[in-house]
């Protein structure tokens, strides 16, 4: 929302001519010098880039030299390719600064690339907080486990200390705690930690693959199981190699650390 009439540096400078204060000038050119605007500030903002224009607003609240900057869906309006290089620029603003960045955003991969701690909130509470690696392989809600992510859950029943019995009567080990045998929980696996062979991993499933999607840097597989249909992701290491076709049979494997437990809900039962 800047003013086209205005340069960017009247934009920039615009908090602080409503409120009759004179910029700092030390601070004021720490703040250009980090947003890389120092050529730009001629420039009205029809003439400057979907980047430059997101620079020119973050340099107007930084001006202010506030204690907490709060950013509200910033990058939502920019194309792809210029989403992934704001993500960056900012994060490298904000360790350059050294001021706390709230930063609200419905882009999981967005707050997994720039956050240091977040929180996952879900009908006004926070369901999860901690760093991006706790609540991705760690969620405590099956919420936390789907919004972080693709997850495959696993109704089941806890048989005993390591163990979940799952609906098809196959037990898996975990290595989480569990809570009171008898109780219904749910065994998470994310895509990734499936093997689609059975070496190499404490738990099997047999299934059959349904379908694949070649999305560059993996192949996902759907696989249907008698626990219900899992996402596996086989990485594309080796150029030419050839997929496994729908229809094969399969045995996919993990292990207990690639697993995690979380109360069972009914959007946990096979499909």
């Amino acid at each position: 929302n800047l003013l086209p009439t205005l340069t960017a540096q009247e934009n920039i400078l615009l908090p602080l001519a409503i409120a009759g204060r004179k910029p700092d000038k030390a601070w004021y050119d720490t703040v250009i010098d980090t947003v890389g605007l120092r050529d730009r500030l001629s420039h009205r903002p029809n003439q400057l880039s979907g980047g430059q224009q997101q620079r020119v607003a973050l340099a107007r609240a930084l001006v202010n030299n506030p204690q907490v900057l709060l950013l509200d869906e910033p990058l939502g309006a920019l194309d792809l390719k210029l989403r992934k290089q704001m993500q960056l620029e900012l994060k490298r603003i904000q360790n350059d600064m050294g001021i706390t960045f709230i930063h609200v955003t419905h882009d999981q991969e967005e707050a997994m690339t720039m956050a240091d701690v977040i929180a996952v909130m879900n009908r006004g509470r926070i369901e999860q907080l901690g760093p991006p690696d706790e609540l991705y392989e760690r969620p405590r809600t099956s919420f936390v486990a789907r919004f972080l992510g693709a997850s495959n859950l696993l109704a089941g029943t806890v048989e005993d200390s390591t163990g979940v019995r799952l609906a098809s009567g196959a037990v898996v080990r975990v290595a989480d705690g569990l809570p009171t045998p008898g109780t219904r929980v749910a065994v998470g696996i994310r895509p990734e930690k499936l093997r689609l062979d059975a070496e190499g991993g404490v738990n099997r499933l047999s299934g059959t693959v349904a379908e694949l999607s070649y999305v560059g840097v993996a192949t996902q597989y759907i696989v249907d199981t008698t626990d219900g249909s899992l996402t596996v992701y086989v990485q594309n290491t080796e150029p030419g190699a050839h997929p496994v076709q729908p229809g094969a049979q399969v045995a996919l494997s993990f292990g207990p650390d690639s697993a995690f437990v979380v109360e069972h809900t009914e959007e946990d039962e096979p499909t």
